[in-house]
């Protein structure tokens, strides 16, 4: 079960690769300044993570006009999540949690990805500027998708608060 909404959303620190080289992305650094919507994925170049992904990328006007910031999650390195980006114009950052710890931290490890051992569940959460998770959603299964209709209520709400 994922973490229940008004928790404190855990901070981390995750790798991704830019054109730059690896960089630091910090969830911290969106507080006080913009929601954050991170969403866990089992992994790229699946099908499934493939079409949302990319569903997410096609919609992203949506996100930006709440103030959000979008982060992709799994524990793929940053390596292939960059070239997963590039082939597929991901318009947000791709996040390597390689150790599953922000999985771990978010409560959403998958108990046996494709008999592979733990891995990332198929979640989402929408984090208010101060931090607090407004909406948290784990799918029943890896093959299911988000309610999208439900993280944009949630950040609609957001956005009537701040007015």
């Amino acid at each position: 079960m994922p973490l229940p909404v008004g928790s404190k959303a855990p901070d981390f620190t995750l790798k991704s690769k830019t054109a730059e080289g690896l960089v630091d992305v910090q969830l911290g650094s969106n507080f006080g300044v913009r929601n954050t919507v991170p969403l866990f994925y089992p992994g790229a170049f699946t099908r499934i993570c493939t079409k949302e992904m990319c569903d997410v990328s096609q919609g992203l006007s949506t996100y930006d006009a709440a103030n959000a910031r979008v982060y992709g999650i799994s524990n793929d390195t940053p390596h292939v999540l960059a070239e997963w980006a590039k082939q597929l114009k991901i318009g947000f950052p791709l996040l390597s949690d390689l150790q599953h710890e922000v999985a771990k931290a978010y409560d959403v490890v998958w108990p046996n990805f494709d008999g592979l051992g733990p891995g990332t569940a198929r979640a989402v959460f929408v984090i208010d500027k101060e931090g607090v998770i407004r909406y948290a959603e784990q799918t029943p299964t890896l093959l299911d998708f988000p309610k999208y209709e439900e993280i944009e209520k949630a950040l609609a709400s957001l956005q009537e608060r701040e007015v």
